[in-house]
Formats: structure tokens, sequence, C-alpha cells
């Protein structure tokens, strides 16, 4: 009888001590899920903040540049999956492609020196700019607090608790593009003289230079 009662016992002990560790590690769970959560907030506020800044730089283009049609459309095809985006995977995506209409529309200023000096295009792209240097840091948080999440989450007997918990590792991280793990293409061949009044593509080179001489330039993250 007696060993039967210590059997119990140490019985109940063992289950109080795991149903102690599963209610420590779903509090602490549910905290960093909520962290990535409110990272993930800050991120969509400065996207959100970017999306409304494009298309008055967009318009401040057109006026110089109104047969650029093609980078015109890919931006606001960009832009409508970018705020139509339910998911922080499918923003992600997004994302990508908007930096890369970004990018050609960037290059696109480079052809027309009027549009470099207008005040309303440098004061919008001092704004971009400084979104996007937001996003940076908005991003590298997020990201952060989603490895923290997933390392937990995935640590035995974290990874017991949390199976019975419902929680599952979030794979939503921003991720470098493609196109920003390539070295830049630097061309220090002789500029080709254009036609006069129509407009010529910049050396990579050239580019590099003017974007120095000016203002900040934006980059895209």
């Amino acid at each position: 009888m007696t060993k039967a009662l210590i059997a119990i016992a140490v019985l109940v002990i063992i289950v109080l001590i795991v149903f102690g560790q599963y209610v420590t590690v779903k509090n602490t769970l549910v905290s960093k899920n909520e962290g990535v959560k409110a990272a993930w907030s800050q991120v969509d506020i400065v996207l959100q903040r970017r999306a409304d800044l494009i298309p008055n730089l967009v318009e401040t283009v057109k006026g110089y540049a109104q047969q650029e049609q093609t980078v015109f459309g890919d931006i606001a095809k960009a832009r409508s999956t970018l705020l139509s985006a339910g998911t922080p995977q499918e923003k992600i995506a997004a994302n990508q492609q908007l930096d890369g209409a970004l990018g050609r529309l960037l290059l696109i200023v480079e052809n027309y020196p009027q549009l470099k000096s207008n005040e309303n295009f440098l004061r919008l792209q001092d704004e971009l700019a400084g979104t996007e240097n937001r996003i940076a840091v908005e991003r590298k948080r997020y990201n952060d607090a989603l490895q923290d999440y997933n390392t937990y989450v995935q640590q035995f007997p974290n990874s017991f608790f949390a199976k019975i918990a419902g929680f599952k590792p979030n794979e939503a991280y921003f991720t470098a593009t493609e196109g920003s793990r390539e070295a830049p293409k630097v061309n220090f061949a002789p500029k080709a003289t254009a036609p006069q009044g129509s407009p010529q593509t910049a050396p990579a080179h050239w580019i590099s230079e003017s974007r120095r001489s000016r203002r900040p330039s934006l980059r895209l993250i």
C-alpha cells in the first residue's frame, strides 16, 4: 500500500513537472510569436508607405519619359500585387517584384538630366530613399524575431510541446533576391554618341558617378 502511494505521488509530481514545463514553453511561444507579429506590422507599415509614394514618383517620371510604358506597367502591376497580398509570404514575394521594377525605373531616370534636377522628383526620391532605409531596418528586426521564434520552436523538448500547442516553424523570411547577389557589371567602354534629341542609355560607370555627384541615391533593399 505504501509503495503504491509512493508510486502515485511520484507520478503526480512528474505530471506536474511536465505540465509546468508545457505551460512555460507555451507562454514563451506565445510571447515570441507575438514578437514576430509586432515586427511584421512595422515592416507592413513601411511597405505601405513606399507603395503610397510610388504613384507620385511615377507620374513625375512620366512627364519626361512617356515612352517608358513597359516599366510603368510593371511598377503598377507589382504595386497592385503588394497591396492585394494577404500573408507575409505573399507580400514579401510582391515586394521583391516591386524592387526590380523600381530598379529599372531609376535606371531610366539616368537618361533624363532634366528629370534628375526636378525639385519634385528629388523630394520624392529623398522620401523614397528614407523609406527604403527604414524598410531595411524593420526587415532585419523582423527576420531576427522570426529566427528567434523558429530556433525556440524547433529545440527539444520545446518542439514536442509546440506540436501539442499547435505552434509550427514560420519560414516567411525576407531573403536577398538573385539580382542582389550578383556583382555589379561595370562598363568602361567609351560612350557612343547618341542622335540629338533621343534618350541615351547610360553606361554603368557613368550611372555610378552621377549617383555619387547628386543627392544621396536610392538604395533598393
